[in-house]
């Protein structure tokens, strides 16, 4: 069983690219906001150095070294790797190639983001290349991306700051799309990450920090479930949550909508054996159980598709065919409406 839940925020930038701030600070704000570990996923291009002598405890926050690679094009998480890319010419897939030559794995980062029409012309940095393989899997949802989209003009910007929390929306159905696609064929993980710069903002005579580094460690994050403590040890600990990524025993949430800690979905089959998110098995029927930390809206997806709906704090549902099956779960807010909330990895019924 995977009693054990730990949280982390994946895909930030510090000072060695385009980020304000030190991973030491960052490290002491992810410790207040109450995370589990982090993940600095500096720019390769723009960085010297992978700058591994910063990984580390600081405090009870697990602090881990990756990098975004790609320029223009065809950015990649990588994770768990030993040095610096420095080549920035690579293909998508050599990247990817790279980084499992080094013993690391990657997702693939918002790979349908559309830019932000205001200031930056609708500049995005799209993926690209979808021939590619060897990818442990992509990441569905982006809080800097999917916020910076719907800001068209300056009012727009001011009331999207305003109501940052309420007015963000889940991941693209593009994205959802190609993920569906993708889990048919094989297992692919998902993550979500907040971008997080802690940059200032300029506009004539104004200048403001549209997003702290406090408020983004809260907002798109990843929970990673284990079925025992995470260990005192860095390496074995770094090993422990790297492993529970890559197979995707996990799912992503908005915390700063409200805390999602204690979400569960999971299948126990007839014959008494169990399934948990990113977990794959031959079919065999059973039941589907889901458990949010507060009501909400659950959305069943098979194979892509709404399969059902439910209200309130559980749902059950008999499973007497083969599919990849997960959940997304939405919170309703007062003059909002439904939120996107919650999203579960798939587990695998083939």
């Amino acid at each position: 069983m995977f009693d054990f839940e730990y949280i982390g925020n994946l895909h930030i930038h510090s000072v060695h690219s385009d980020g304000s701030g030190k991973v030491s600070e960052i490290a002491d704000l992810a410790a207040k906001v109450g995370l589990d570990f982090i993940c600095i996923n500096d720019h390769a291009y723009m960085t010297d150095d992978l700058h591994l002598e910063e990984e580390g405890l600081y405090g009870k926050v697990l602090v881990f070294m990756g990098l975004e690679m790609g320029v223009r094009y065809n950015h990649y998480l990588a994770f768990n790797i030993r040095e610096r890319v420095r080549q920035h010419n690579l293909s998508a897939q050599e990247m990817i190639d790279e980084v499992k030559r080094q013993g690391g794995f990657g997702f693939i980062a918002h790979p349908f983001e559309k830019g932000m029409p205001f200031r930056e012309k609708s500049v995005a940095y799209t993926w690209n290349d979808f021939s590619v393989n060897g990818y442990a899997g992509l990441c569905i949802w982006n809080f800097t991306s999917r916020w910076k989209e719907r800001v068209r003009t300056p009012f727009h910007g001011l009331f999207f700051l305003a109501f940052k929390t309420q007015t963000l929306k889940g991941p693209s159905r593009k994205t959802l799309s190609f993920w569906d696609a993708e889990c048919q064929k094989r297992k692919v993980a998902a993550v979500g990450g907040s971008d997080a710069h802690g940059s200032l903002f300029q506009w004539g005579p104004i200048t403001v920090r549209p997003f702290s580094y406090e408020y983004l460690l809260n907002s798109i994050n990843v929970h990673i479930l284990l079925n025992k403590k995470l260990s005192g040890d860095f390496q074995e600990a770094k090993k422990e949550v790297y492993r529970s990524l890559m197979e995707g025993r996990l799912f992503v949430a908005h915390d700063n909508l409200y805390p999602a800690k204690g979400f569960r979905f999971d299948f126990a089959s007839n014959d008494g054996s169990y399934l948990f998110m990113g977990e794959e098995d031959s079919f065999s029927p059973g039941e589907l159980v889901v458990e949010l930390p507060s009501e909400g809206e659950i959305r069943l997806i098979k194979d892509g598709k709404l399969l059902r709906k439910w209200r309130g704090l559980d749902a059950v549902f008999q499973v007497s065919e083969k599919g990849v099956y997960r959940v997304e779960v939405y919170r309703r807010l007062r003059v909002f409406g439904w939120r996107a909330w919650i999203f579960s990895n798939p587990i695998y019924l083939r």
